[in-house]
């Protein structure tokens, strides 16, 4: 008897260990133009091959476990870098897995992260916008999340980065083609418990109709834990129709300081994507204005993206970029894209 009992285990054993079947990917993206830059406010334009014309370039593992029941286990680690140099990161001092580094599990209840992920503004934007997440040539992303360096004194809107460390996440499962994402950074501020932040986003794709948002309420920067100087709250409304022939981009959003003087800051998108031959028309029109001080900034960006191949597109933009006064920017690019 006992014989077959133990005999019986491992039959069970064996049966639980055929369900968890696991793999482990590499994957990434180059992303690499050459043009002019002239931003608002820049004494001249430079000419430039650089790094994450349209996307970031980044590379990285990620991985999924099926525990059976429906239930997985999965693991992202990327990292960003800039192709043009082979500099890790997105900007000097970057943390090598800036992009992710997280370990979650999913079943029918949705999903449950722990880790570095993307903030709550990050993917709504880059979703509600033609240009997607081009952090050179997107007038969205641009204002939202790249501050400028040149004089300008021009700030972004996103008051933590596009990803958050240290955080969890609840992620509902897809009903009716709506999703959204629960977001809390824990501050680990000795003696500070109170400081953190807390965000959420929602998405709906109904056919040809996407609508997307977010709300942010911060206290701490990113990628590493520091204390902001304010609380900042920031939140955005974002929707797109695709008619076949041309899909519409509209967006809206407030961002608010809770400094002496209350200041605020609104932007407003309207955009478009039209398929042309192998590719995409793309156009992109941008205001923020600013309370304190008193400054608006537009942007408009108009170009071509060309797919090769699922994994490859060539593309080539045109901007022009214009700051309160100051002198106007424009600039152009040509680059190649390519997944792995």
């Amino acid at each position: 008897m006992p014989k077959n009992l133990i005999a019986l285990g491992a039959a069970l054993l064996c049966a639980a260990g055929a369900h968890a079947q696991s793999s482990v990917q590499v994957s990434g993206l180059m992303d690499v133009f050459a043009g002019s830059m002239k931003m608002a406010g820049d004494a001249k334009s430079q000419s430039v091959v650089d790094s994450g014309g349209l996307t970031t370039s980044w590379f990285g593992f990620n991985g999924t476990e099926d525990l059976g029941g429906g239930l997985k286990a999965h693991f992202n680690l990327t990292s960003f870098i800039k192709v043009d140099t082979g500099t890790q990161g997105r900007f000097t001092n970057d943390t090598f897995f800036s992009r992710d580094a997280n370990v979650s599990l999913s079943g029918g209840f949705g999903s449950v992260l722990l880790g570095r992920w993307m903030a709550p503004n990050f993917l709504p934007s880059v979703v509600g916008n033609p240009l997607g997440d081009s952090f050179v040539f997107s007038p969205l992303i641009l204002h939202k999340d790249v501050p400028l360096f040149n004089g300008t004194g021009w700030r972004s809107m996103t008051p933590a980065d596009t990803g958050w460390s240290n955080q969890i996440v609840y992620s509902t499962p897809d009903i009716g083609g709506f999703k959204a994402n629960l977001q809390y950074q824990f501050g680990e501020q000795a003696g500070k418990p109170g400081k953190n932040n807390i965000g959420a986003n929602f998405f709906y794709f109904g056919g040809p109709l996407t609508l997307t948002g977010f709300y942010e309420n911060a206290d701490l920067n990113n990628p590493v834990n520091t204390l902001l100087a304010n609380n900042q709250k920031y939140w955005m409304l974002l929707g797109a129709y695709d008619f076949g022939m041309v899909k519409p981009y509209l967006s809206y959003g407030e961002k608010k300081i809770d400094d002496t003087a209350s200041t605020k800051g609104k932007t407003y998108q309207v955009g478009a994507s039209a398929p042309l031959g192998g590719g995409k028309l793309l156009a992109e029109w941008v205001k923020t204005e600013w309370s304190t001080p008193d400054v608006s900034r537009k942007t408009f960006t108009l170009g071509y993206d060309y797919h090769l191949s699922k994994r490859t597109d060539v593309y080539a933009m045109y901007m022009n970029d214009k700051i309160t006064s100051q002198t106007n920017g424009n600039s152009f690019g040509m680059g190649i894209r390519h997944r792995f």
